[in-house]
């Protein structure tokens, strides 16, 4: 398989810290790459890689407008990492309630 073929999977995508600052910035309003750009140190190329990678992942969408390309979030790929997510938090929770138990109980000693 080419690698212009490959996708790459929402887990994939937001495993590079780059990227998970890149959705947060579309996370308010759609920005053109220049904008993005500016809150990086690296060049508008590197930024352009990981928008499409974002963009293979679906969670951003590139659209053309006038002279500029402009990018927004598209939040309904994150529904995967939810659901993901949700699984593991019943282990949050039950840890949370057993310490909850243990700073109350300790207050009545």
């Amino acid at each position: 398989m080419s690698s212009s073929a490959h996708k790459h999977d929402v887990f994939q995508a937001i495993a590079d810290p780059t990227r998970r600052e890149v959705l947060k910035l579309l996370a308010d309003k759609e920005l053109p790459i220049s904008e993005i750009t500016s809150h990086f140190s690296m060049s508008r190329t590197a930024i352009a890689k990981h928008l499409h990678i974002l963009s293979e992942a679906e969670l951003v969408l590139g659209q053309k407008v006038g002279r500029e390309k402009r990018y927004r979030l598209q939040p309904e790929s994150l529904k995967e990492l939810k659901e993901w997510l949700s699984y593991y938090e019943q282990f949050w929770n039950n840890k949370l309630s057993i310490l909850k138990h243990m700073v109350e109980n300790e207050n009545n000693i």
